[in-house]
């Protein structure tokens, strides 16, 4: 998997509904599709010599070809193995952006089938890439291509909002969806996380200082039912403001989410969120 090394290395609104609306299955793309003069640069330093197959059979990767908001661009991952094995993690690439390697996820659980999405930062025309890890270590990748519709390159366009109230909710989130019956173990619920951040690429021109506004993003992302990790997410500037994560967990019999949130100035938050019955 990409680590958090790696991740820091690069360093430089419903998401579920509009991501799977516009789905385009991978199955459909050619097998050619896999490589290209960027990500041939990528590689090596993301996942060194390791090899990396063909994931569309595993796989579905969705994103809008062109999308109406480069600096909110709904991307969803939809992985599956039927062969006993399970996934260990989920890397989302964005070949040309200034952090390329946008999201690390570290799937808990021992889960076979696993769906995420969340909203990134598009900063041009690019290839975005799913990287499913097994739990035999295997690496499977798929990627669809999205196109860029012309204006201020996302990663230096200014937060929306008045700064005062960005300052004022950071770190507030709010968890929606999370309402499967506790004592029915072994059933997958799907929840949604909305976290409020502006997630500063350090890009960004403040108009009245003339000062470049310091890099302050999401940096880790831990969600636990009871004792057992649902995910932890090493994030990256390549995350919209107040990211949005949707995702899907297979109930335990536990009563609460609890997610720690941590961001590059080593600040953190925590909350707990009732399900089930409890909720």
């Amino acid at each position: 998997m990409a680590s958090s090394a790696h991740l820091a290395g690069w360093q430089g609104r419903s998401v579920w509904t509009s991501a799977w609306g516009l789905t385009v299955a991978c199955l459909l793309m050619p097998a050619a599709a896999l490589a290209g003069p960027t990500w041939d640069g990528l590689k090596p330093d993301v996942f060194g010599d390791r090899a990396i197959l063909d994931g569309r059979e595993v796989v579905e990767l969705s994103a809008p070809t062109r999308p109406d908001d480069q600096s909110a661009v709904p991307v969803a991952v939809n992985a599956r193995f039927q062969d006993g094995r399970t996934i260990k993690s989920v890397s989302i690439i964005v070949d040309e952006n200034p952090s390329p390697v946008a999201a690390v996820f570290t799937i808990g659980g021992q889960r076979p089938h696993v769906r995420l999405a969340a909203n990134f930062r598009f900063n041009a025309e690019t290839d975005v890439r799913a990287v499913i890890e097994a739990s035999d270590g295997q690496l499977y990748m798929v990627e669809r291509h999205v196109k860029f519709a012309g204006g201020q390159a996302s990663c230096s366009a200014p937060p929306q909002g008045d700064p005062e109230e960005i300052r004022a909710t950071m770190g507030q989130m709010k968890l929606a969806n999370a309402s499967a019956p506790a004592a029915m173990s072994q059933i997958e619920a799907k929840a949604r996380l909305d976290i409020s951040h502006p997630n500063h690429t350090g890009m960004v021109l403040d108009q009245i200082s003339l000062l470049y506004i310091p890099l302050r993003i999401v940096s880790q992302v831990d969600v636990r039912q009871g004792d057992e990790l649902v995910f932890s997410m090493a994030g990256s500037m390549t995350l919209s403001q107040n990211p949005s994560i949707d995702f899907d967990y297979r109930v335990n019999g536990a009563h609460a989410l609890d997610v720690t949130i941590s961001d590059s100035d080593g600040v953190s938050w925590q909350q707990s969120f009732p399900v089930g019955h409890a909720s």
